[in-house]
């Protein structure tokens, strides 16, 4: 139960080099405070480890020894790339954190984009993406990428494996509601204020700043992935910055899917890959997956939901 003294601790950073945002339901402002800075700083922490932009971070260390020496790394690492290859597993390769080795001087989505590279090129530009070559030993505890030029990153899965870990944090420290927000992929636990469920704006996408629906997500989590803040449009056709691993070509045909299930994680892993799958696989997968539910909205603006869902329009 809420107390009758409680209310809402918030705060808003930059972390992950994404908006995060922090809201508490708490009784004293002082602890809550001091619960925003320790979830800051466990979320650093894991930015450190997992950031390839962090020089000495141990997916940089995984990345240069490619193709030569297996890397010894943290238990939490290295669960999280056996986490991610099952998803890649299910997902049929469509969400590979081996994509790092793409060629991304062939996508800069930008308006001087007028045609779509060769396809052999950007077939060529995929060929060192396989999640089958990152080899995982737990004897040793260590990762290994088979090839040379292989690289992997964790920007389809990190920030929700961030924003779990956090609330994992928070609910430890005794706090019962609260919402960790990683730059639209989203946690929440407990109730608001007044009792009431946590409600989430599903985003209209040809107006982002407008729902067009809502959900009530107490105690799960919500991401996004979607092609209507970064797009290019070639022969009237909207081509996603989203690309396909397999082909090296950018997707089409869906504008977002939003994921909710109880994890971040699985939420931010799923978005993207459901975007690759088009409507039809992607909503067959998502419907024999438990307690895990799908919207996707088409270039047509149709709104498709797996069966376990209720918007309230």
């Amino acid at each position: 139960m809420i107390s009758e003294t409680a209310f809402q601790c918030k705060r808003v950073t930059k972390l992950m080099g994404n908006r995060f945002e922090f809201t508490l339901i708490v009784d004293d402002v002082n602890f809550g405070e001091n619960a925003i800075d320790l979830a800051i700083e466990e979320i650093k922490r894991i930015e450190e480890l997992l950031s390839t932009f962090k020089e000495n971070s141990q997916t940089n260390q995984i990345n240069d020894a490619a193709g030569l020496a297996p890397v010894r790394v943290d238990l939490e690492v290295l669960e999280l790339i056996e986490r991610s290859k099952k998803i890649s597993t299910i997902t049929d390769g469509a969400f590979d954190i081996s994509y790092g080795s793409i060629d991304k001087s062939l996508w800069n989505f930008d308006v001087n984009m007028k045609a779509l590279p060769d396809a052999t090129v950007a077939l060529k530009s995929v060929a060192l993406i396989d999640f089958q070559n990152v080899v995982i030993d737990r004897n040793t505890q260590t990762v290994m990428l088979k090839n040379k030029g292989m690289r992997i990153g964790f920007g389809g899965i990190g920030k929700g494996y961030a924003a779990d870990s956090a609330k994992k944090l928070l609910q430890n420290m005794g706090i019962e509601s609260g919402i960790v927000n990683a730059a639209g992929d989203l946690i929440t636990w407990g109730t608001q204020i007044d009792g009431t469920p946590w409600t989430i704006g599903i985003a209209d996408p040809d107006q982002t700043s407008r729902p067009f629906s809502s959900l009530n997500i107490s105690n799960m989590a919500i991401a996004t992935s979607g092609n209507y803040e970064k797009f290019i449009l070639i022969n009237g056709l909207r081509y996603s910055h989203t690309i396909d691993p397999k082909t090296g070509l950018p997707v089409t045909g869906i504008k977002s899917v939003s994921i909710v299930c109880p994890s971040a994680e699985l939420a931010d892993a799923l978005a993207t890959p459901v975007m690759v799958m088009g409507v039809k696989v992607g909503l067959n997968l998502i419907n024999q997956l438990h307690n895990v539910a799908c919207i996707i909205v088409d270039d047509h603006d149709k709104i498709y939901t797996s069966k376990n869902i209720n918007i309230k329009n």
